[in-house]
């Protein structure tokens, strides 16, 4: 059972402070059913891997096991797959060999711990209950690209069709500890299988794990009851502290925001500047096919819906209280069938690949980025301009100078008890021209509302261009 890790984040070498592992030499740790061996068969400054091969002792865990499986034929504990495919023996073996690397702990390299580094990692036979299609389903949301093998049964007998195990590389740019803990949970998963006896601990350790990313995977059903095989209890305790998360953010926190921002932002008619600007700014790059990001309750869809130079709108939300009240505000309900064909809203997340986004010309993002934590911002930014790609790419956020203007504003405050962080006018400027860089996209940055001369204006805007 052998797994990879790979990266040209240069020094490529700095994986080995990550992982914890000396490139320089191989080590071994004895596990309860068998040995993991790391090593690296690539080091240079450009290019590193490091490897997991694991060699496990079938013989060993039968004679651990007494008890009848109850399940298969006579020999099945000694014929099986077990010690040749990723399950979760590998989940475990990550879990102690990689420990500090899975938990984002880095003494060597902290910041390189929490920043998004080009990661490849490669499984050579990974078992799919659900062959491809749910590989696809279970990775693709979390931003990685996929490149899967697979082969015949018997290449005598391809009448027999394919196997169900497959040769997997999953590249992404993303945090290592990101990496580790989507392995650790979807492996066995994919697998649909445990070597181990699940109980209470299994729900803390897929709730920690996915701690970050499951709450609004699509596909957070399967996982939990695959994880927790199938257990009901459990998966109904995943459930309802899932669930908690779930009423945490969107609905409450979202209905917070709005009433405690504009009473600040009021005296301005901040907002009403904010979406005159977005709505100028796409007239004036011809977008015609536009999508809301975060689209709230629904207010700059209501203004692009009354002028046809707008063909199609679309609005995306987290919280379906806030659809429900944006599908209210647009009289959705009542719109003559052309208009009504031209607007649709659903729910989503920012922080999974989701080709309901794929093909506008225009995507908006307004007073969202400062919601959302460092892992969450890193998700979103490759969700947008990799994988949804729009010719045009208008957001705003607060520009954090400006609070000392606002008078019901306590020094050092910032404006939503829910916002993250919110930038300074060179914070901002950073951001957007390492984005642009990056991703290939060309970047203006206006200011809206009035300007002081040492703080700038109460928002700062991005526009991102594609580049040909």
């Amino acid at each position: 059972m052998l797994l990879t890790l790979t990266t040209t984040h240069q020094p490529a070498t700095d994986l080995g402070y990550l992982l914890y592992k000396n490139p320089a030499r191989v080590q071994s740790f004895a596990l309860a059913f068998g040995q993991a061996h790391v090593f690296y068969p690539e080091v240079s400054v450009e290019r590193c891997t490091a490897a997991l091969l694991l060699d496990i002792d079938p013989i060993g865990l039968v004679r651990r096991n007494s008890g009848p499986s109850g399940e298969g034929f006579a020999l099945e504990q000694y014929v099986n797959d077990r010690p040749y495919v990723a399950s979760s023996f590998l989940s475990v073996a990550i879990a102690q060999v990689f420990g500090s690397a899975l938990n984002g702990h880095s003494k060597d390299r902290p910041t390189l711990a929490e920043t998004a580094i080009p990661l490849h990692a490669k499984l050579t036979a990974l078992p799919c209950r659900g062959g491809e299609f749910l590989l696809r389903k279970l990775f693709e949301p979390l931003g990685y690209t996929l490149t899967v093998q697979s082969a015949p049964l018997d290449e005598h007998f391809p009448e027999w069709g394919q196997s169900r195990y497959l040769t997997v590389t999953f590249t992404a740019t993303c945090r290592l500890s990101e990496l580790l803990s989507h392995l650790y949970v979807l492996i066995p998963v994919l697998d649909d299988d445990k070597h181990y006896w699940v109980d209470d601990a299994e729900v803390e350790k897929l709730l920690r794990h996915g701690d970050t990313w499951l709450a609004a995977h699509p596909e957070r059903e399967l996982i939990v009851n695959r994880y927790l095989r199938h257990q009901r209890s459990l998966a109904r305790q995943a459930f309802a502290q899932l669930q908690e998360e779930d009423n945490t953010d969107p609905d409450t926190t979202q209905a917070a925001h709005t009433v405690e921002e504009a009473t600040i932002e009021a005296p301005l008619s901040l907002n009403q500047q904010r979406l005159g600007t977005v709505v100028s700014v796409l007239k004036q790059h011809n977008a015609q096919r536009v999508i809301d990001l975060g689209c709230g309750e629904g207010r700059l869809l209501q203004m692009l819906l009354s002028d046809p130079a707008f063909s199609a709108l679309v609005g995306m939300d987290v919280s379906h209280r806030t659809l429900e009240i944006a599908q209210e505000r647009l009289h959705l309900d009542r719109l003559p069938a052309k208009q009504r064909e031209r607007i649709t809203l659903f729910q989503g997340s920012l922080m999974y690949r989701d080709h309901r986004l794929d093909g506008y010309d225009a995507a908006t993002i307004i007073e969202v980025l400062e919601h959302l934590d460092a892992p969450r911002l890193a998700a979103f930014e490759r969700v947008l301009f990799e994988f949804a790609r729009p010719s045009l790419v208008v957001l705003t956020t607060p520009n954090v100078e400006y609070n000392v203007k606002f008078s019901g504003l306590p020094a050092g405050k910032f404006r939503h008890r829910d916002h993250r962080f919110e930038w300074s006018r060179a914070e901002f400027r950073q951001w957007t021209n390492a984005i642009a860089q990056r991703f290939g996209y060309r970047v203006r940055l206006l200011p809206i509302g009035p300007e002081g001369a040492d703080v700038g204006s109460p928002t700062q805007m991005g526009v991102f261009t594609r580049g040909q």
